[in-house]
Order: structure tokens, then sequence, then C-alpha cells
């Protein structure tokens, strides 16, 4: 698949199952992520990545996350379950080099666009992600077991494996009438 196929028909793919990116492949989709954008050069994120046991430490972050905040017994099961609907999950945390001149955002968003290219590094090698997110990027628990500092930001967790339904190869292109002026 050419790249810009590869990007003109991105989507992300929710039901993954083994096998997930291992050895090489795995190398290439960090590899990309490090390639992402990055004014100041200053390398503005950490990957971490979780399979196997590190998959059921992350269920067990979770679900501690869930009774810390009182969240009830089926929130809790939720949160222990979520880890298991990928066989590799990299989380993606944000570094924030505090009194830099390149901003807070501009790092973040840094961090956002390494996220993106990995998605992309795995579809491009047969397998399927998606970007998750929800309220435990801003958990102290989370945060706290994924060794976050006091500014970083966990900006997702990209879900990666090998999808359980084929999707069209092509998506439909988008009505881009409200979303593009010219200057």
């Amino acid at each position: 698949m050419d790249a810009l196929e590869l990007l003109l028909n991105r989507r992300s793919v929710s039901r993954l199952t083994t096998p997930a990116p291992q050895d090489e492949a795995l190398q290439h989709i960090l590899a990309a992520g490090m390639r992402a954008p990055d004014h100041g050069a200053l390398r503005p994120w950490r990957f971490i990545v979780m399979q196997d046991e590190g998959i059921e430490r992350f269920s067990r972050l979770l679900h501690q996350a869930a009774i810390d905040s009182q969240l009830g017994a089926d929130a809790e099961e939720k949160a222990k379950s979520a880890p298991y609907r990928a066989p590799l999950i990299i989380a993606v945390i944000a570094r924030v080099a505090e009194n830099s001149k390149i901003p807070e955002w501009e790092q973040v968003v840094s961090a956002g666009c390494a996220v993106h290219a990995m998605q992309m590094a795995a579809v491009a090698q047969g397998f399927g992600g998606i970007w998750r997110t929800g309220p435990w990027i801003d958990d102290k628990t989370v945060r706290a077991g994924l060794g976050c500092d006091e500014h970083d930001k966990i900006v997702g967790f990209l879900y990666l494996g090998t999808p359980v339904l084929k999707a069209p190869n092509k998506v439909t292109p988008p009505d881009m009438t409200n979303f593009v002026s010219y200057l």
C-alpha cells in the first residue's frame, strides 16, 4: 500500500486479535513514532509498550483506578477488561519540557502526531489499531502507575493487533466543503 493510499483510507479498527506486531514490525512502529514533527528536537514523548504480562498489569492498574474513583462494580469490571481488547497497547505520554521556548500545546500535539504515525506504520504492515483516550488519561492512579510527572500528559493508548474483520480497502471520500477555505 503506498503512503497516499494509506493516509486517504485511514480508519480505526476496534476489534483486534492476535497476532500483534512483534520484533521488526514493532520496531518500525516505534521508529515511525520517533519521526513525528518535533519543533526544537525535544522528542517530547515516551512510549510504554504493553503486551502479555504488561496487559495484565495495565488491567490491574485500570481496575485499581476504578476502585479508587469509587465508580462501582460495573465500571470496575469494565476497566479491568478494557486492556484485553487488543494483544498490544502502546501508551503515549507527552513529556512536556518546562521552561522551553516550545509551548506546551505544541509538545502535546507532537506526541499526538507520534500516535498517528505509529498507527499508520501498523496499518502499512497489515495490522490494525485504534487510538483510545477516555477518563483514564487524567486519572491520578493511572498517571502514577505509568510514571507520569506533574506536567506529563497521557495523549492516548494505541491498541494494536490483527483486525478480526477485514475492512474494505477504500473509504468514502469526505465532503470537504465546510472544512476547507482558501485565502
